[in-house]
């Protein structure tokens, strides 16, 4: 039986680009809820129905329609941040990164970067920023993000930061020098 400390230098060992100590668990991500209960439940059920389809028309490949129903949900629910969010999804889908980009912050704002919604929208502008070349914001989005508990975002966050990375390899070297000593005196 191994140890918590034993399982952490396992991880680091085969998994160099992953923090060290970091151990795969639950997906806490999927455990996240948006607060809702601050709607009308009425236009909420009418909103999340307009949700639906407009997934299920950008999913068909018809974002003219998606774009529509999304935009219909944020006129419905303005201060609920998944509409914005799926809208984002469906605009970058379009092309329209900037007006993507425009509406994750909203969803980022509306949400208090919590929740699901502000979980999906960090992790979405976080890949969008690192499209553009803005690493440093896009490390910002990934680490509030793998806060939350989203292991992809964890996963992002340390591939932008070279310092960490570099770390884990000095720290895996090391530690294969231990085990092979022989191979280490070969130059």
């Amino acid at each position: 039986m191994t140890s918590a400390h034993d399982n952490a230098v396992l991880q680091a060992i085969f998994n160099p680009n992953t923090p060290f100590g970091d151990l795969p668990g639950p997906n806490q991500e999927e455990a996240l809820t948006d607060n809702d209960s601050g709607f009308d439940t009425k236009l909420l059920k009418q909103v999340k129905e307009l949700e639906v389809r407009g997934v299920s028309a950008a999913e068909a490949g018809d974002l003219k329609d998606a774009l529509q129903l999304f935009s219909q949900a944020i006129q419905l629910l303005p201060r609920r941040a998944s509409s914005y969010n799926n809208r984002a999804q469906a605009l970058r889908l379009q092309g329209n990164t900037a007006g993507a980009l425009q509406d994750l912050d909203q969803a980022v704002a509306l949400s208090g970067s919590a929740g699901r919604s502000g979980c999906r929208a960090l992790v979405q502008r976080g890949l969008l920023r690192r499209l553009l070349g803005q690493n440093e914001e896009a490390r910002e989005d990934f680490e509030k993000a793998a806060a939350l508990g989203s292991p992809f975002a964890r996963q992002q966050a340390v591939q932008l930061n070279p310092y960490a990375a570099l770390c884990n390899r000095m720290l895996s070297e090391v530690i294969n020098k231990l085990r092979n000593p022989d191979l280490s005196e070969v130059h």
